[in-house]
């Protein structure tokens, strides 16, 4: 009995090696007869005497034996996903490849610069692949969604690409056909390339492991030297100009200064005049006559390198405060002399005592007369540099009985300190800026946020939040109204005094984003 139930034994394990073995052979039948290689699909028939029946690659994976399956699982799911991927999922590359770049947003700073390079032959291949499979909607959408992440670098070649629009495109196109005859270059270290290899097979993304298989040619490097850029890693095809940053930074730029406003044109102007129209006893007369003259100057050279209207950022309607701040700065003018041996320009210089390494950064006010810093306490201490007291308004005072400057005044704290702190933020402030009018103070710090101060009231007008790590500077444009953050999260933001939420998000940097500035006609950060 026991020879006979070892035979059985021995017998039903013979059959199950048989039928997984014939389940594979079905499986390459199909994969052969799919890409449609007739000829090797034919021998393979004969030689494995397999019969016609039509199967999905689904239906023949699942026809496995469960031991098989547990032996080796990755075989029979990995031809599973190529099939799905391939055949039944149109948004297979979209899916993959998306994945794919959040990995590497994720990566160490120092591969990133290597697996940038790398995705990009992936994402053409893979915007190919969709138009020669007829997908062209997902194409068009797939192209808008992730080029600009390559736009910088291959600008060019993707604007080229972008006009596309059907399978004989694909397969006419010189570029097109230029990427898909040869194998596209990209320089790596052996732990950046093991590391991508890694991640496409731990998450089965068999599309773009073929891609990587058939059109990438990986040079391994030494690893002791990291590769400092995009450029360095990418290689390209052989006599094609790959890195097209030149291309991308021949644009045109406007570096005018924006026009002066109507309104504020017209109200300095008719200021003066008034103040020009006095007796000639008063004093005022006299200097409000070469102010004018001053100011006829002004508008002369403005009207030469002013920016054209469609290149002028848009501003709120300008209020009385302006005209006084443009008086001002023709008053400013003329006491400019021009610099030389004997008219050095002059400095001024101030020391914080005692702060025992807190202070993280300071500002100073265009007119020389507030002095602002922030500080690793949560808070951002004001000075006056003219000495005058900082007055808040008392907590206690009904707003509508204001009516006039004086009643202003008299509802002012009685403070005689020439210095103010001003607590809001949860964390250290690193960056602070003023605004050109000295009217409104900025901060920003590890707390995620920043922070509008009024310097009329000395109190928090508005907290804006967007950032998802700490913002390491902030800074206000030359006219105000606009100011723009930089953060760990590796990106800078656009924002306006009006609104709490970002206006615009600049994003592209591989580490943090240290200190941002604006151009001085406010039309470039």
């Amino acid at each position: 009995m026991s020879n006979n139930a070892g035979d059985a034994m021995e017998g039903a394990a013979a059959a199950a090696g048989s039928a997984a073995q014939k389940q594979r052979e079905k499986i390459v039948l199909q994969y052969l007869k799919a890409k449609g290689y007739r000829n090797a699909e034919k021998a393979l028939r004969e030689d494995a005497l397999l019969d016609g029946a039509e199967s999905t690659l689904g239906d023949l994976a699942a026809a496995f034996p469960a031991s098989e399956m547990e032996a080796d699982a990755s075989v029979p799911s990995w031809i599973l996903l190529f099939g799905e991927a391939e055949q039944g999922n149109p948004d297979a590359h979209s899916q993959s490849y998306r994945e794919l770049r959040r990995w590497i947003d994720s990566s160490l700073d120092v591969y990133k610069h290597e697996l940038y390079a790398a995705s990009y032959p992936i994402f053409v291949h893979s915007y190919l692949d969709l138009h020669l499979r007829g997908l062209h909607e997902k194409a068009a959408e797939f192209m808008e969604q992730y080029s600009s992440d390559h736009a910088v670098h291959h600008g060019k070649d993707i604007g080229v690409l972008a006009t596309l629009t059907s399978k004989a495109h694909a397969e006419e196109n010189a570029l097109a056909r230029l990427y898909r005859e040869n194998k596209y270059g990209v320089r790596m270290t052996r732990v950046g390339f093991e590391l991508l290899l890694s991640f496409l097979q731990d998450h089965h993304f068999t599309l773009l492991m073929r891609t990587v298989n058939q059109h990438l040619n990986i040079r391994t490097v030494d690893g002791s030297v990291p590769i400092c850029s995009e450029a360095e890693a990418d290689v390209g095809v052989t006599g094609h100009t790959q890195n097209q940053i030149d291309h991308f930074n021949s644009q045109d730029i406007a570096l005018g200064q924006p026009p002066l406003d109507q309104f504020v044109r017209d109200e300095t102007e008719r200021t003066l005049q008034v103040e020009a129209g006095r007796p000639a006893r008063d004093s005022t007369g006299g200097e409000a006559g070469a102010l004018l003259e001053a100011f006829s100057k002004v508008k002369q050279e403005a009207a030469g390198n002013a920016l054209a209207a469609r290149d002028v950022v848009p501003m709120p309607a300008p209020r009385g405060p302006e005209v006084e701040h443009q008086i001002a700065s023709l008053k400013a003018l003329r006491k400019r002399v021009a610099l030389g041996p004997a008219a050095l320009p002059s400095i001024c210089m101030y020391t914080l005592h005692n702060t025992d390494g807190t202070a993280n950064c300071a500002a100073v006010s265009d007119d020389l007369s507030l002095l602002a810093c922030g500080f690793s306490e949560s808070y951002v201490k004001i000075w006056s540099l003219k000495r005058e007291p900082l007055r808040g308004f008392q907590s206690n005072f009904y707003l509508g009985a204001v009516t006039s400057e004086g009643d202003a005044e008299a509802v002012r704290e009685k403070a005689t300190d020439d210095s103010r702190r001003l607590v809001g933020h949860a964390g250290p402030v690193f960056g602070v800026d003023i605004s050109y009018d000295s009217r409104y103070l900025v901060s920003a710090s590890e707390d995620k946020t920043a922070r509008l101060w009024s310097l009329d009231t000395l109190t928090n007008v508005v907290c804006y939040k967007g950032h998802n790590y700490p913002i390491w500077d902030v800074s206000f444009a030359p006219q105000g109204f606009y100011f723009a953050t930089a953060s760990h999260d590796r990106t800078a933001r656009l924002w306006s005094c009006d609104h709490i939420y970002a206006l615009r998000i600049f994003a592209g940097h591989l580490s943090d984003v240290n200190c941002v500035r604006f151009h001085p006609n406010s039309k470039y950060v």
